[in-house]
């Protein structure tokens, strides 16, 4: 069983994707891909590629993939501060069981400033939604 294309292929880059259209009806039954539009998930801007002019089902395709797109890096967002809680504590562990002396030496300023900064940062914030409150 062949599994079907879908019909939008969407080339991630950094702040949205290359939007392709694919197509497979053809005679020599090869997968093409047209570039349709460039996409800025940043400000939600959709340009089209060329003089094209993009059809409803275009962009609405186009707008339900920077929504699902917005959700994940979200998503990936706080996975990344979950797993950086992860890795503070793992280093905790490290500095008081296993560390030698001369890697403690090699680490601890920076840890302490990105620390330092990090707690700085924080505690402004929490003051802030505190007042807001």
């Amino acid at each position: 069983m062949v599994a079907e294309l879908p019909n939008y292929y969407f080339r991630v880059r950094d702040n949205g994707a290359f939007v392709f259209r694919v197509d497979t009806e053809n005679r020599q039954r090869r997968i093409e891909m047209d570039q349709i539009a460039v996409v800025n998930i940043r400000n939600g801007e959709i340009k089209p590629q060329g003089q094209r002019e993009l059809s409803a089902e275009d962009l609405e395709a186009i707008k339900g993939w920077m929504t699902e797109r917005l959700e994940l890096l979200a998503y990936r967002d706080i996975d990344d501060i979950h797993r950086a809680v992860d890795y503070l504590n793992t280093t905790t562990q490290w500095a008081q069981s296993k560390a030698t002396d001369a890697q403690l030496e090699a680490v601890t300023d920076a840890l302490l400033l990105a620390m330092h900064d990090l707690r700085t940062v924080l505690v402004r914030k929490k003051a802030e939604r505190m007042i807001d409150d």
